[in-house]
């Protein structure tokens, strides 16, 4: 198990050129074309508990993802996070979580679960060290652009993503703010509390409006 730790951050994507533009961003960055289906049971007893799971293809690897809510306050979130290799639709989570309670309840519910939306979408990513007055700190910087997805019952709907992630890999979460600070000397950039994975469940109740 993990915790994330990552500063979410909106951006217009009339923005993202000048964004680029920054001097700590001049470095080649790591492209990847990232399609992630998010699972839950069809009356959402996952959702209701507070998680989320997801399976992300990444190239030709499957990864299996299971996240908590933890808390998010001015873009800042911190969460549990268990994530492993997979097969798509093997829902090893006796194997994968070590919350004993956690890896119960999702046993019991694996058989029950369906794809309720989709998040894809392309990720420019960068590896920042950070030093200020607490030391050394290293993040990930990720540039994501793409669309959240929801198909029920034959009706459709989709919600744009293009946001900065902020992840701390070491060090203090000060540095996420530090760094944060730099981008925003150059373009407009606005917190984000809800994750992918809420805006997907928000997407998903209205079309059931």
């Amino acid at each position: 198990m993990a915790t994330e730790t990552e500063l979410k951050l909106g951006i217009a994507p009339d923005a993202i050129n000048a964004l680029l533009g920054h001097p700590l961003l001049t470095a080649n960055a790591r492209s990847r074309h990232l399609a992630n289906t998010y699972f839950d049971t069809e009356d959402l007893a996952l959702t209701r508990h507070k998680v989320a799971v997801r399976e992300r293809r990444v190239a030709d690897q499957t990864l299996l993802t299971v996240k908590t809510a933890g808390s998010s306050i001015g873009g800042l979130s911190q969460r549990q996070e268990w994530e492993a290799p997979t097969h798509p639709g093997a829902f090893d989570f006796r194997g994968l979580v070590t919350d004993p309670l956690l890896a119960q309840r999702l046993v019991k519910l694996a058989g029950q679960l369906v794809p309720v939306f989709t998040t894809d979408f392309e990720r420019l990513s960068w590896c920042i060290p950070v030093s200020d007055s607490r030391g050394e700190s290293l993040v990930e910087v990720a540039l994501d652009r793409g669309a959240i997805e929801v198909n029920r019952h034959g009706r459709q709907a989709a919600s744009p993503i293009c946001e900065l992630e902020l992840e701390l890999k070491q060090g203090q979460p000060e540095a996420l703010f530090t760094l944060a600070e730099q981008f925003k000397a150059y373009v407009p950039l606005a917190p984000i509390d809800e994750s992918k994975a809420a805006r997907g469940y928000a997407l998903f109740h209205s079309l059931t409006k």
